[in-house]
């Protein structure tokens, strides 16, 4: 008998002492009240060796009193309540080290689950049960969800996939199901994620436009290769009157006096205004006209709310995506064969425009078509690698705080007839000095609004 299995080996998990009928939810607590308030007083080293003890090797930690807790839930014989246990006490000591940038101790507390000790036979029914649970747990989606919190420290990228976690941490935070912690740490290590792309596209725009040296190296945070300078010309071309954000301020005055039957019909026009690819615009024109005609008919004659126009912009998000979370909607996939990328991106862009609240619910979308791939290798799937660098690289220009530009180098007037040389243009970036004032359906606040000032 093995020295970890006399110090178990003497209680069955048939006996339920008294000592056993603790309430679960308390027994719970308990052990995240003691990891919390070790996690703000310790060293990270005793954290980790501390939830080793207790989680992995499953024997008397520094606290006596919180390994029978444990027992309380094991004896319980509810699996799921022990996950759940142990997954909300990883994110607990997840957000708490990320306040203070211990990335290291986050690491640490992953690759503390491929400890050899729980693939090691024991005669203990205690031991062989929490080691089994704790199998089980690494080998689940719980686990996989909590190993995205590494990847980014990770120096080389062993799948495609790992260029989106910002998206594939949507659905935790999203998900009331997952404790206050995991919602938090995901929110969190998202944003993070997402500002960092967004300083590593500014700065990418800024020093591609110059010669490389041995000093400055380049690095683009993208596949895109030399096709993204250009990609991102096109994109900020659009400016003045025409531009994404002042038509889509255009439309949202123009339907706050109309019902909300009109405001669909509307909805489709704006939508495929100012494509040029003919068979996609009709395209979207039918289909999603089909698919509005019937959506809310209680409400056609009422007027238009910020709570309909959010609702329908997540069911249009939903028809151009995905609709049961698992699969791409076949309209997706059409549209992106008959068009470049942008275009489809472009309408996603437009939706987010009229109701920024929908982000959210088009990135657990976005989320959703990366996981149904991600089994694919990244040869075969490059045309979903092509749309997902450009839906980043258009909602970072056009919902973020950095402002984009373009200034032409060439002096001479250009003809209307004239083909635009991208080429002849140069990008600038800078923080945004001030907001728009949009419409409350935008903003979600005020009543009203003031037109957006013409170039």
């Amino acid at each position: 008998m093995t020295g970890d299995e006399t110090v178990h080996n003497n209680v069955d998990p048939s006996q339920k002492p008294e000592r056993l009928q603790r309430n679960i939810p308390q027994a719970q607590e308990a052990i995240y009240d003691f990891l919390l308030n070790i996690v703000k007083a310790w060293d990270a080293a005793d954290v980790l060796a501390e939830f080793k003890l207790l989680f992995i090797h499953h024997a008397n930690t520094i606290s006596s009193r919180t390994l029978p807790y444990l027992y309380d839930i094991v004896f319980s014989n509810q699996e799921q309540e022990f996950r759940h246990t142990l997954k909300r006490s990883c994110y607990i000591l997840i957000n708490n080290w990320d306040v203070v940038r211990n990335h290291q101790a986050i690491q640490q507390l992953v690759e503390l689950f491929s400890d050899p000790i729980l693939q090691r036979h024991t005669i203990s029914p205690t031991l062989k049960r929490l080691r089994e649970w704790v199998r089980n747990f690494v080998e689940s989606q719980d686990f996989q969800e909590l190993k995205l919190f590494v990847l980014r420290y990770e120096t080389r990228k062993t799948h495609w996939t790992e260029r989106f976690t910002a998206y594939l941490l949507v659905p935790q935070y999203i998900n009331l199901e997952n404790s206050i912690e995991q919602r938090q740490a995901a929110r969190n290590l998202s944003k993070q994620l997402q500002e960092q792309f967004k300083f590593d596209l500014a700065r990418y725009t800024a020093l591609s436009q110059f010669p490389a040296t041995a000093e400055r190296k380049i690095e683009n945070p993208t596949t895109l290769g030399d096709e993204t300078l250009r990609l991102i010309k096109r994109i900020v071309l659009r400016k003045g009157f025409f531009s994404y954000p002042n038509i889509a301020h255009i439309f949202l005055n123009q339907v706050q006096a109309i019902n909300y039957g009109q405001f669909k019909q509307s909805l489709v026009e704006y939508l495929i205004f100012s494509i040029e690819h003919h068979q996609f615009a009709t395209t979207i024109k039918q289909r999603i006209s089909e698919q509005l005609d019937s959506l809310y008919l209680d409400y056609n004659h009422q007027p238009t709310t910020n709570a309909l126009i959010l609702r329908t912009a997540n069911r249009v998000v939903d028809y151009l995506t995905t609709e049961n979370t698992q699969e791409p909607t076949s309209l997706f996939i059409l549209l992106l064969s008959q068009g470049n990328p942008l275009t489809l991106v472009i309408v996603l862009l437009k939706i987010v425009l009229i109701c920024r609240h929908v982000r959210t619910h088009l990135e657990a979308r976005i989320a959703a078509i990366v996981q149904h791939y991600e089994h694919c290798s990244e040869s075969e799937c490059q045309w979903i690698i092509q749309f997902l660098e450009i839906f980043s690289i258009t909602m970072t220009i056009y919902t973020e705080n950095v402002e984009y530009s373009l200034v032409s180098m060439k002096h001479q007037q250009q003809s209307a007839s004239e083909a635009i040389d991208l080429n002849a243009f140069r990008i600038f970036s800078q923080l945004k000095q001030s907001q728009l004032t949009l419409p409350e359906s935008l903003s979600g606040e005020g009543t009203s609004a003031s037109p957006p000032t013409q170039p």
